[in-house]
């Protein structure tokens, strides 16, 4: 009989086995967070005597992967993640399911918890499994959504800019067949490319949806199921469910198969389920449920908006217009779109281009409102979310409104609200002044074409629909991060200042997620540049700096490490070379964040790196604006990237008093490291020194021996830890 693992061995004559654990840790950037909590639950582990490895899934790649050999001596599993991990690998042992967070803030308690976890089986519901284990981790429907959305962004960002250039380069306005590229073109081809690309995004949404929630037999069901939703002539409709269909069909997919998971089948029949009797069987069901019961109110929904539309010719142009708007902004491209669009292109032929016009200046707002959304509130969007913002803005002037769809998918309470707002605004404005469009089609590119008449109402039109989105998305987007704030504030939980889920602290200009405060962060600022560097005296520096450098041998013939570094001296080099002995200074002088950056910045500039000095404050402090870069645990890691640097340059002062870093947890900074990178930089090396930075980080020691740091020689010695990546956190 097996008895329930019991608390760590204490030592003594106790001879029982000691308690193995595993664990894996990734973050969706895979950089800081991932280490971090690596390393807080190695070193939790080791204070109660337990063995564990950790697998983290990091920007590099997996390192210290588990293998067979791992999991079947394992007594439990703690996966602290905020991505989907693989959990068939630990069927029949305890699986414990948390945000990454959660092994960052509390790692004794997961290990606890661990011990009593439920026992995984392929198709349980990981959610089921970590229920009330105290994780803060999102729910299964959201990270699938989350999932099928992030493999939809590329399908949306290659067909619609493709699409869109062709249009532009190939294309030309048509009375009989609205902005046309000629056939047999070239463009023509680079149009079909673009065309394919748009096809597969719906399919691609519902299929990793499906995935998401009923990993891989749940996949071509799903993929399946999004192509039917997205082809109305399957169900008589002159219309497809689009993408609010592909999301239908995702989930319908993923839990039929967890569904049929449950079913005890005999045991020579368990290898062909999942490869053939799942999917098969997934399939049939969802296409025909969704052909004979979903297509058909579908179908209906679109006639008779249609009739209803016919009814409203010759009321009011504005009710109209915003009718309209609302309609082509509803579900871009799903039936109450089209019954919109075809409504405006149908009555060209009748010599009515005014119902048009209203459609054309509704089409781009919702690409080019949540484009500029992603402008005006950087920090609210994850790197993805911002480059497919401006994607958005370039598919949106050639009237793709497909373009807006990945927001719309990932919170469509916030952004479908802010769309339809925009859209009834720009189709009222353009009903109104009488704006006629002779082609069915939409955006600024008719206009510049020559298709549509008064083209400066157009304009006007388009672009007071496009303020209106863009505001109301930041609007309501604010809301929803202050609520979430409150209610993970009440449950201890790290605060996040992000838009998406579990978004990571930033460089300014690189396009990456916005902060999450608390020493969740920690370390993840560091992570998110390349460091480098070497020194030119600040205005304002510490009059305490000559002697600093006279002190450096001494100070390196005091410190207990001399024997086993080098003498770095004013010009050694740690951190591959990235740090410097030029761009380290003792004590810093500044006593606030903003002078304290300025003389960061000056510090940087010693290394000849530094082409901007202001340039580079501003970067930083617009950094700041977004979210405090104070991680608490007395550390601040104020970084930019910005081409104010014309190579990667890193500096590390340590301030004798702290300096008022807004930081979570309320500490004062005194060990500030500042990193700047040109906006080119890439590699997957600066990742790798960042990384181990990270850990070292969350090293209590580590940081004292900072602080103990008299001079430049020591905090370079302190410092060349980070370079030993097997050496023990003891620093001995």
């Amino acid at each position: 009989m097996t008895s329930p693992a019991g608390p760590p061995p204490t030592g003594g004559g106790d001879e029982r086995r000691r308690i193995r654990l595993l664990a894996v840790t990734a973050c969706p950037t895979g950089i800081a967070h991932t280490y971090m909590a690596a390393e807080k639950l190695a070193q939790a582990a080791e204070s109660r005597g337990i063995e564990m490895k950790v697998e983290t899934q990091g920007s590099i790649g997996a390192e210290n992967v588990l293998d067979d050999n791992d999991v079947s001596q394992a007594d439990g599993v703690i996966v602290a993640a905020d991505k989907d991990v693989d959990l068939s690998r630990f069927d029949g042992k305890r699986v414990l399911k948390v945000g990454v967070a959660e092994g960052i803030r509390h790692p004794e308690r997961l290990i606890e918890q661990v011990l009593s976890a439920p026992v995984h089986a392929e198709g349980g519901s990981p959610t089921a499994a970590s229920a009330g284990a105290g994780g803060k981790e999102r729910s299964v429907a959201y990270k699938a959504l989350m999932n099928g959305v992030s493999y939809m962004i590329p399908f949306v960002v290659v067909g619609g800019l493709l699409i869109a250039i062709s249009l532009s380069l190939g294309g030309h306005t048509d009375p009989s067949g609205g902005l046309v590229i000629p056939k047999d073109s070239f463009w023509m081809d680079v149009n079909n490319i673009g065309v394919i690309g748009f096809t597969l995004m719906v399919p691609v949404l519902s299929g990793y949806i499906a995935y998401a929630i009923g990993d891989r037999p749940a996949l071509v069901p799903g993929m399946i199921g999004g192509w039917i939703a997205n082809t109305g002539e399957l169900y008589d409709s002159k219309a497809g469910a689009g993408f609010i269909g592909a999301i239908v069909t995702g989930f319908l997919a993923g839990y039929l198969v967890l569904w049929i998971k449950k079913i005890r089948v005999p045991k020579f029949a368990q290898p062909i389920m999942p490869i053939i009797v799942i999917p098969i069987v997934t399939t049939s069901v969802l296409g025909l449920f969704f052909i004979y019961v979903i297509g058909r109110p579908i179908s209906w929904v679109f006639e008779h908006l249609t009739s209803w539309l016919g009814g409203m010719t010759g009321t009011s142009a504005i009710l109209l217009g915003a009718i309209l708007g609302l309609m082509i902004a509803f579900d871009m491209g799903g039936p109450v779109n089209k019954t919109a669009f075809l409504f405006g292109a149908g009555l060209i032929a009748t010599g009515n281009q005014t119902v048009m016009g209203m459609c054309a200046a509704a089409i781009p707002v919702m690409p080019l409102g949540q484009g500029l959304a992603t402008l005006i509130r950087k920090r609210l969007y994850t790197e993805q979310e911002r480059e497919t913002g401006l994607a958005a803005l370039f598919m949106g002037c050639f009237g793709i409104s497909e373009g807006a769809i990945p927001f719309a998918a990932a919170r469509p309470a916030q952004v479908i609200p802010a769309n339809m707002l925009g859209g009834a605004v720009a189709g009222a404005v353009a009903g109104l002044a009488g704006v006629e469009d002779a082609v069915p089609h939409g955006g600024p590119i008719v206009a510049v074409l020559g298709a549509v008449s008064g083209v400066p109402m157009f304009f006007v039109a388009v672009l007071m629909g496009t303020a209106v989105t863009a505001v109301t998305t930041v609007g309501l987007a604010g809301v929803g991060e202050r609520k979430r704030t409150g209610a993970a504030r009440a449950h201890g939980a790290p605060v996040g200042g992000g838009f998406a889920a579990g978004p990571e602290a930033a460089l300014v200009g690189a396009g990456i997620a916005a902060p999450v405060a608390g020493a969740a962060v920690a370390g993840e600022a560091v992570a998110r540049a390349v460091v480098g560097g070497s020194e030119v005296r600040p205005t304002g520096a510490s009059e305490a700096e000559p002697a600093e450098d006279a002190r450096s041998d001494a100070g390196a013939e005091r410190g207990d490490r001399s024997e086993a570094e080098p003498d770095r001296g004013a010009h050694g080099e740690v951190l591959s070379g990235y740090l410097t002995g030029e761009t380290v200074r003792a004590r810093l002088g500044a006593r606030d964040r903003d002078a304290a950056i300025r003389e960061m910045a000056e510090l940087l500039a010693r290394s000849g790196k530094v082409t901007d000095v202001d340039a580079l404050v501003r970067t930083a402090l617009r950094r700041e604006e977004q979210g405090t870069t104070g991680l608490g645990e007395g550390i601040a890691i104020p970084h930019a990237k910005t081409d104010a640097v014309k190579a990667p340059v890193v500096g590390f002062a340590r301030s004798d008093e702290g300096v008022d870093w807004d930081s979570p947890d309320g500490t004062r900074a005194r060990l500030v490291f500042m990193i700047a990178v040109p906006e080119a930089a890439a590699g997957d090396e600066h990742l790798r020194i960042l990384a181990l930075l990270s850990r070292k980080l969350m090293d209590a020691g580590f940081r004292e021996r900072l602080l103990a740091a008299s001079d430049k020689s020591a905090a370079l010695g302190v410092l060349s830890e980070v370079e030993e990546p097997r050496r023990a956190g003891g620093g001995e």
